[in-house]
């Protein structure tokens, strides 16, 4: 196993914090993102037997990446998801329209800035979906947070101010209009402060992050629907990502209706026959237990 040969290397993160190097914690994220057991832990052992007693977390990612990405193309997407949706920036609009899609997916009917009325003020909501259900129709408003920096956490300060303009929506006058929203969420590509999380499951507004909730957060739902940001894909360049991104092409599944899209990028069609297979190769299952 890779833990025999760790010689108490430390590990350190992108915002400065050290902590022991674990080729286990290694492994466990290769196989979420569905490599098999036995390249999980070849690379892993790897990485362990390579690094010194002090090693960055970017140069343990840009390795399994790379070793990964030559094996296990879909793998290497889902293992560099977190990254991928860093590559939607600096504007938060094309993480409103991945999230949107991926609600769509899921079964939402979508309306993307959309403007509701409280009962003080218009309030413009990045999100609001609604689904049949069980009970009738359901309707949800959803702020989202988009960040550039992964360690960069949605804060308390964000949580309050949500909850006061849920608030001004859920306090409408029920005399004169219905009022439209069952549910706030607040959505992030990162993650969330303990307070903001403390404050929101105290006050009723529902969060969505990278890892928040402990199941069903959003990479658990990315996975779970097969969609994923169009900058996931292994076989797009950096340049090719952003042209497509611009085109309001965020998703690997909109690939496929945009081959004109690729074509005017310059792409030829040999390199556009890989980026389809990549593509393909994404929906299909696999187990990330």
């Amino acid at each position: 196993m890779p833990s025999a040969i760790l010689h108490d290397a430390s590990i350190v993160k992108a915002d400065g914090t050290v902590e022991r190097f674990d080729p286990e914690k290694l492994m466990l994220s290769l196989k979420r993102s569905g490599a098999g057991s036995h390249t999980a832990e070849r690379i892993a052992e790897t990485i362990t037997s390579s690094v010194g007693f002090e090693v960055s977390s970017s140069e343990i990612y840009t390795k399994a990446f790379a070793m990964l990405r030559r094996e296990a193309r879909p793998a290497a997407a889902r293992y560099a998801l977190r990254r991928a949706l860093l590559e939607f920036g600096p504007s938060g609009h094309p993480f409103e329209d991945f999230v949107a899609e991926l609600f769509i997916a899921e079964g939402w009917q979508v309306e993307r800035r959309k403007i509701i009325k409280g009962k003080c003020v218009e309030h413009e909501t990045d999100m609001y979906a609604t689904r049949g259900g069980p009970n009738g129709v359901e309707t949800i408003a959803a702020e989202l947070k988009y960040h550039n920096d992964a360690f960069y956490k949605t804060d308390l300060k964000t949580a309050l101010y949500v909850k006061a303009r849920f608030d001004d929506i859920w306090n409408c006058d029920p005399k004169t209009q219905k009022c439209p929203i069952d549910r706030g969420m607040l959505i992030t590509n990162t993650k969330f402060t303990s307070q903001a999380v403390a404050y929101a499951m105290c006050s009723g507004v529902e969060l969505l992050g990278w890892s928040f909730p402990e199941t069903a957060n959003l990479y658990d739902r990315i996975v779970a629907a097969g969609i994923y940001p169009v900058s996931t894909l292994t076989s797009l360049k950096h340049s090719e990502k952003k042209l497509l991104i611009n085109k309001g092409i965020v998703t690997s599944a909109m690939i496929p209706g945009n081959r004109d899209a690729l074509r005017a990028a310059g792409i030829p069609a040999e390199r556009i026959g890989a980026i389809l297979s990549e593509t393909q190769s994404l929906t299909e299952p696999f187990s990330h237990a």
